[in-house]
């Protein structure tokens, strides 16, 4: 009974933990495949700490092609703390943001866009 009942919990251990370890892979596979990188030039409308849990950055950068032309709004995330500093810090002049775009992300908890910035540069001095 107990050598039935060890075997059970076995068992039960593996079909728990086969699906965890495919979840944690697949995430992991997200996170450090790029899909696409680029750079946009606008002006940074906002960037917020959000989360419950887990604390990213969101902004909005502010595209403008031409004067009097509709602007496009670029929403991205940042997960890193100096990277959002640096950006809090040009938060009304022109940047660039240098980004990379993870596709299949399985939740928001590693930012609420597939867009991550990983460097800033100033372009008007």
């Amino acid at each position: 009974m107990l050598a039935k009942l060890k075997q059970t919990f076995k068992y039960l251990l593996w079909l728990l933990l086969i699906p965890i370890a495919l979840f944690a892979l697949y995430t992991w596979a997200t996170l450090s495949w790029v899909y696409s990188s680029g750079e946009r030039a606008g002006y940074v409308q906002k960037l917020s700490e959000k989360g419950w849990v887990c604390k990213t950055f969101e902004g909005e950068l502010v595209l403008v092609s031409m004067p009097g032309t509709q602007a496009e709004k670029f929403n991205f995330t940042v997960r890193n703390k100096e990277i959002a500093k640096k950006i809090n810090e040009t938060v009304g002049k022109r940047v660039r943001l240098i980004y990379e775009e993870h596709k299949g992300i399985p939740t928001s908890c590693f930012g609420e866009t597939s867009y991550f910035v990983h460097d800033v540069q100033l372009l008007d001095k």
